[in-house]
């Protein structure tokens, strides 16, 4: 793989590479990206491999080959803006004991921190609602004039970047950066990353996904409240909020959340196939929250001093009215249109709604933007092929000519793991397959004491599951959603014979070594939901092409998530353990073909006592 990854950068060719789990993928493209001398960036999945990267890989080289010049960048939002935290100083906006004890361990670590990236605060609740406050999100920044730019944690994470051969990024600042570059094209293309000659996509399966969340638009109420709330707060702090200001932030907030108010109901994720009828309907609402953001902008031109953090109100008003028109009057053929509702909001009920529109194809997106203005691309993954091709991540991506290489795990698969489906398990759509999944669950569980995942592809069947078991297991039941990710994990790996109920966020980037996970349990073939507004009319193009959806995308899909959820289970040489698939399709429909084709050689069975005698119980 080294050498396949040598070869693509020299010869300014790309490359697609499934690398199994064990393989060492990570220094196969290090080491020719150090020795190309060229500059490289390298995406990954998520923070967590990023930090792995940057604090494990990269001084294990370093031991080797000595200094290297590699920079890690996060998103703006993970780290802290110094300009806010003085003027929270001058002025505090704090709000509970809880907010006062936070603002105060900031402020010390303000004082020692070089990075000012907020990883570093452990200590700091996920959810944190000051730090919201204090971060240093574009919306506020004023960039050079602002009298902290040569101390600014920003500043100087883009000047490490422009000094490093080597930068780690994660996809989602990636694609920020790539739709930035798309949105000021005709000003040059200025994007967030310096100019780089490469890049390696680790984790590379997610990109479709990661990709039509930064090429489409996302218009919420919250934006609006933002923005009413952030030009108050600004200009107090400035002395400058006049009478006018104020009015204008009041109409905008009572006109906008009026026209949320009329959007169509629906639960959580539907397609907004009624934008039409809506706006013949209730055009003057849109017309009207149109007229308020104009209005607001208009007041804040008019300043007659104007504080620097206004031109930001202004550029943020106008942006917000451009992608609200966009959502609701483009034509575009290429756009699904949906609307989301999540939650409810300080106790009283309120739902917030997020107006979305994304691309149902990026393939010509990706090509005509990264492929065709990239020297070197390396897609790479333990999960990309399907029935061992490229065929599908190529056609999703839009990757027409790429090298491609399939390196084999060294891993004993046939010895080392067992993929066991029981015979007899009911449709899992049918009614009764939650009751017979549980007593199946029951008795696997039984025979691993214990020490498994068990994977969801639905909350509803996860807790269903759960409150089955309850009571009926000897072992200690860990809940998804009970405590945060990481807490659940570590604690999943220091008590003996723990059992962890999760869905999606499991399925991939979780690493437990040892005797510890000995057994993963998968409810159903992970197709997408099929009523997704995103995947529906993703499978209404590829139907309407000629193409067949079903074989064409929804399948290989599956395959891709099915193999990452079973790649938790052999993470080293030593690990050994038993799959379980409570889907019998994957031997009685056609399809289930391309999944087994698809999997590594694990041995199979369909008998249970298979399982405990794998377990030692025979």
């Amino acid at each position: 793989m080294a050498e396949a990854v040598e070869r693509a950068l020299e010869e300014k060719r790309h490359l697609i590479v499934e690398a199994g789990t064990g393989t060492g993928k990570t220094l196969a493209y290090l080491l020719p990206v150090i020795l190309s001398g060229k500059r490289v960036i390298i995406s990954t999945g998520t923070k967590n491999l990023q930090e792995q990267l940057f604090y494990k890989d990269i001084p294990f080289l370093e031991n080797i080959l000595g200094e290297l010049r590699v920079c890690y960048m996060k998103g703006r939002n993970n780290y802290l803006c110094r300009e806010k935290l003085y003027q929270l100083t001058d002025q505090p906006i704090l709000t509970g004991l809880e907010e006062i004890d936070q603002y105060r361990k900031i402020s010390e670590w303000e004082k020692l921190t070089e990075t000012g990236d907020r990883a570093e605060l452990s200590e700091l609740p996920e959810n944190s609602a000051l730090w919201h406050k204090l971060d240093a999100r574009t919306e506020a920044c004023t960039g050079q004039k602002c009298p902290q730019f040569d101390r600014c944690f920003i500043t100087e994470m883009h000047r490490r970047a422009v000094e490093s051969d080597i930068i780690i990024v994660n996809h989602h600042l990636f694609f920020a950066d790539l739709a930035i570059r798309q949105q000021t094209e005709e000003a040059g293309g200025v994007g967030i990353l310096p100019e780089f000659s490469a890049v390696i996509f680790d984790e590379a399966h997610e990109l479709e996904d990661v990709a039509g969340s930064y090429f489409g638009v996302t218009v919420s109420n919250l934006r609006f409240d933002d923005l009413a709330r952030d030009t108050e707060i600004t200009l107090r702090m400035k002395n400058a909020l006049s009478a006018a200001v104020v009015q204008a932030c009041a109409n905008l907030r009572e006109r906008s959340q009026f026209f949320f108010g009329l959007l169509p109901q629906g639960d959580s994720r539907f397609a907004f196939t009624t934008r039409n009828e809506f706006m013949e309907e209730n055009g003057d609402e849109f017309l009207s929250v149109m007229n308020a953001i104009t209005r607001l902008a208009t007041e804040l031109d008019l300043m007659p001093q104007k504080p620097e953090e206004v031109f930001n109100l202004v550029r943020r008003a106008n942006e917000l009215q451009a992608q609200l028109q966009f959502i609701m009057e483009s034509r575009d053929k290429n756009t699904v249109f949906w609307i989301e509702r999540r939650g409810s909001g300080g106790g009283r009920g309120k739902q917030n709604v997020f107006l979305q529109a994304t691309p149902i194809d990026v393939s010509q997106l990706l090509k005509q933007t990264l492929f065709e203005n990239v020297e070197t691309a390396v897609l790479t993954s333990a999960t990309l092929a399907v029935s061992g091709n490229f065929d599908y991540v190529r056609k999703r991506v839009g990757l027409d000519h790429a090298r491609e290489m399939v390196v084999p795990s060294h891993f004993d698969y046939n010895q080392q793991a067992l993929l066991y489906v029981p015979p007899d398990m009911p449709d899992p759509r049918s009614e009764q397959f939650p009751r017979i999944a549980a007593d199946k669950i029951r008795r696997v569980l039984e025979c691993s004491q214990g020490r498994a995942f068990c994977l969801f592809t639905s909350y509803n069947l996860m807790n269903d599951v759960y409150e089955r078991l309850l009571g009926e297991l000897d072992y200690p039941m860990l809940l998804q959603g009970s405590a945060p990710k990481n807490a659940l994990l570590d604690e999943f790996r220091i008590t003996p014979n723990a059992v962890l109920f999760g869905t999606s966020s499991f399925w991939q980037g979780v690493d437990v070594q040892g005797e510890q996970l000995s057994c993963v349990i998968i409810d159903r073939l992970p197709f997408m939901v099929p009523n997704d507004p995103v995947v529906a009319a993703r499978i209404n193009a590829i139907n309407s092409d000629g193409g067949n959806a079903f074989f064409d995308y929804q399948v290989p899909a599956a395959v891709i998530t099915l193999k990452q959820g079973f790649g938790r289970l052999i993470r080293s040489l030593k690990d050994r353990g038993v799959l379980v698939l409570l889907d019998n399709r994957i031997r009685t429909q056609r399809y289930g073909k391309v999944f087994l084709e698809s999997l590594p050689n694990y041995k199979r069975s369909t008998d249970l006592a298979d399982v405990e005698f794998f377990f030692g119980l025979r």
